[in-house]
């Protein structure tokens, strides 16, 4: 399972509304090989769910992970934090054994 929190997922409407896209684009979260740790973590939005993806809800958001990726993000956390540190979302994600300075990549 995949969980986001309440700050995500009114960012993840609010990019929607602005990016002009309906309701039935929803969010594909991927890991991809790169970055300094070695993965990097791959935000879009998606009309439609593969065959092959694994489909989750939280807070009315509907998030789509093809299964080998599934396998690094177990228990992860989708975040939003627009302090002083930077804005964006972060990966709270229980796998990564470690992770980069500015989060956007991770090693297991």
């Amino acid at each position: 399972m995949i969980n986001i929190t309440d700050k995500a997922a009114k960012q993840i409407i609010d990019l929607r509304k602005e990016e002009g896209k309906t309701k039935d684009f929803q969010v594909r979260v991927a890991v991809k090989g790169g970055g300094c740790s070695g993965l990097m973590y791959d935000l879009e939005f998606d009309n439609a769910a593969k065959d092959t993806d694994e489909v989750f809800e939280d807070k009315g958001v509907k998030i789509f992970v093809d299964k080998k990726s599934l396998l690094y993000l177990l228990g992860t956390t989708l975040d939003f934090s627009d302090g002083l540190n930077g804005k964006g979302f972060q990966f709270i994600n229980p796998n990564a054994s470690r992770t980069c300075g500015c989060g956007e990549s991770f090693s297991v």
